[in-house]
């Protein structure tokens, strides 16, 4: 057992940032694929859980195209739960110095049951809407808690101060704000139009043109929002414009993408690419977030020499 956890990381190494940057890739990912059922009409593609039939873990021949898609996903969630493990294990040894790695591993951990969960009773309650939305909002904020996992793996712990000008923090917050209002007014409007997941699944009865103009409102906002910290950060050269411009620049395809599908009557291929850049757009504004605060000296400094030294660095800085 001692051979073991010596293998393990004792301070954040290459290894841990790879980690951090899997479980981000794989949790938009997920989104991706999650997208894929509903959109080919998968979503009952394996019509029970856990297993894929009652008499079958996996899909079987006579389930064709649907079920591979939908046991594809269920799979996609198993690579997930090995990296997220992988993860927590990445940062126990040094737990005490990095206790906020260590909190957002255990998340991640406890988040692969109740996505399971929740997925089975998705499938159990014949892919109800809302169901179906709250799937996508923990999905959202797995998201959220790997690119904290990623930022805090390169930049250390949250700092006490403030790098950004009151009101770019302001903005920023604000900004964020009216993320949350469009994935929340674009998950209802995804549940009242045609891409139920399969042909039998019932729609929330919302009113899917007026949901279509509601949720391009906030992202307008939102838009403009982002701008102004484009034009603010770049003119008295904040450190944090170049998420700022990723921001923009992921917001811009985001509008695009989204007023092409609509055009164009909701082709699933769209619709799927609008569901990752969800994704993407909330990892870009978490970043944003965060790169307007420093981060902890002591933090680096642990990250930089293994456990031992780092406190033998720390009880010599205290003397």
């Amino acid at each position: 057992m001692n051979r073991l956890i010596a293998l393990l990381p004792s301070f954040v190494d290459r290894r841990v940032r790879v980690l951090a940057w899997l479980s981000l890739v794989f949790q938009i990912a997920l989104i991706g694929t999650g997208g894929a059922v509903r959109l080919t009409g998968s979503g009952l593609g394996c019509p029970t859980w856990p297993s894929c039939t009652d008499s079958s873990f996996v899909s079987t021949p006579e389930m064709g195209i649907h079920g591979i898609i939908e046991f594809a996903n269920r799979m996609l969630t198993f690579v997930l739960a090995l990296i997220v493990i992988a993860a927590f294990l990445s940062v126990v040894r040094y737990w005490r110095a990095r206790r906020d790695l260590f909190v957002i591993t255990l998340l991640q951990g406890l988040s692969i049951p109740l996505q399971a969960v929740i997925g089975g009773i998705t499938v159990l309650t014949g892919l109800n809407p809302y169901i179906v939305g709250l799937h996508f909002v923990i999905s959202i904020l797995l998201v959220v808690n790997a690119t904290i996992f990623v930022y805090r793996a390169y930049r250390g712990r949250r700092g006490p101060l403030r790098i950004a000008p009151l009101w770019a923090l302001a903005t920023a917050h604000i900004a964020s704000l009216f993320v949350a209002i469009t994935v929340i007014v674009g998950i209802l409007t995804t549940g009242s139009g045609p891409h139920a997941g399969d042909a039998k699944t019932p729609r929330n009865g919302l009113d899917a043109e007026l949901l279509q103009h509601l949720h391009s409102w906030p992202a307008y906002v939102l838009l403009g929002l982002t701008v102004v910290l484009v034009i603010g950060a770049i003119a008295q050269k904040l450190p944090m414009r170049g998420w700022v411009l990723t921001l923009l620049g992921v917001e811009a395809l985001q509008v695009v993408v989204g007023l092409t599908q609509a055009r164009l009557g909701l082709p699933p291929l769209l619709v799927g690419i609008h569901m990752v850049l969800a994704g993407l757009l909330v990892a870009a504004m978490t970043a944003v977030v965060l790169s307007m605060r420093s981060s902890s000296a002591s933090s680096q400094s642990a990250d930089a020499a293994p456990v031992g030294e780092s406190a033998t660095a720390e009880s010599t800085a205290a003397r």
